[in-house]
């Protein structure tokens, strides 16, 4: 332990790691020096930043341009309702000091587009993806896809949730290997319309944070190559795998998709499609963020 080189606070705060033969001393230093970017701080994101941190992932990043509301306090549990009318980068940075002062936290207050994406997780060893939209989620999985950056993917909607994690390895697959686009406008509805169970990014979100942490310490199976699907009204999970593509427009033999700038980012997430250039207002979404 004293190659940690923590003091004795620290030593007593990730006891329950270090003394954790699957973590141990290496495992948790790998926490303390990972760099974690976290897209969106809502009913995801909230859950996902507070293990994360309390974990000792040594640097978040955490990136969202909304501000708090009143109907998000129903399940973001890292917002109060001082936090109200605050940005959700603020409030989410102030609630980490807050739970474990060793964190450093990097605020992105943006929403991610294609001519910041690059930047964005540039530096990161690893994204979790809590945002609320598919424009958003093809955008995420394109990047991290050609950078070779691991992540996360998570979505909600009333009573079900999905996780996965993609490990970027050669013979990993993608989301678009799942999903080559996104379905047409308007046949997905979204939660300000539909609901959500409160309880149920908190369950989606701690499976996200806990692939993020075995994925660090490189301990255990990630759900890279299968959807882990949760049903929280019948209590029911399923797991189907998702096979590697060899026509995948991105990570296939012959991809399609070379840079985030041959795709239009809105409502079907195609390739070589014209339109919008922003992409935002007619997005299908199902809720993740919010």
């Amino acid at each position: 332990m004293s190659d940690l080189d923590l003091d004795p606070t620290q030593l007593d705060r990730y006891s329950r790691h270090i003394i954790m033969d699957d973590v141990g001393p290496e495992g948790q230093k790998a926490l303390l020096d990972a760099e974690v970017l976290v897209l969106g701080a809502g009913g995801l994101g909230a859950p996902i930043i507070q293990y994360l941190a309390a974990a000792g992932v040594g640097t978040l990043g955490i990136a969202d341009d909304d501000e708090v509301e009143l109907s998000n306090l129903q399940r973001q549990v890292i917002h109060g309702n001082d936090d109200v009318g605050r940005k959700k980068v603020d409030s989410a940075a102030d609630f980490v000091e807050q739970l474990n002062p060793d964190i450093d936290v990097r605020k992105h207050e943006l929403r991610v587009r294609p001519d910041n994406i690059e930047e964005l997780i540039e530096g990161y060893d690893f994204v979790v993806d809590g945002t609320d939209n598919f424009a958003t989620r093809y955008l995420v999985n394109d990047a991290c896809t050609l950078a070779g950056v691991p992540f996360s993917h998570g979505s909600i909607f009333k009573f079900e949730g999905q996780v996965t994690t993609f490990a970027g390895d050669d013979d990993s697959p993608c989301y678009r290997c799942l999903f080559p686009e996104a379905p047409p406008a308007g046949m997905v509805p979204n939660c300000a319309t539909a609901g959500v169970l409160g309880v149920l990014p908190g369950t989606v979100g701690c499976l996200q944070a806990t692939e993020t942490v075995k994925h660090i310490i490189g301990e255990g199976e990630t759900l890279d190559g299968s959807m882990l699907f949760f049903d929280a009204l019948d209590m029911e999970f399923d797991k189907v795998e998702i096979p590697k593509r060899d026509d995948c427009p991105v990570c296939g033999d012959d991809p399609a998709i070379e840079s985030v700038h041959d795709v239009e980012y809105s409502a079907s997430c195609a390739i070589d499609v014209g339109g919008d250039e922003d992409g935002d207002e007619t997005n299908p979404e199902i809720e993740a963020s919010d």
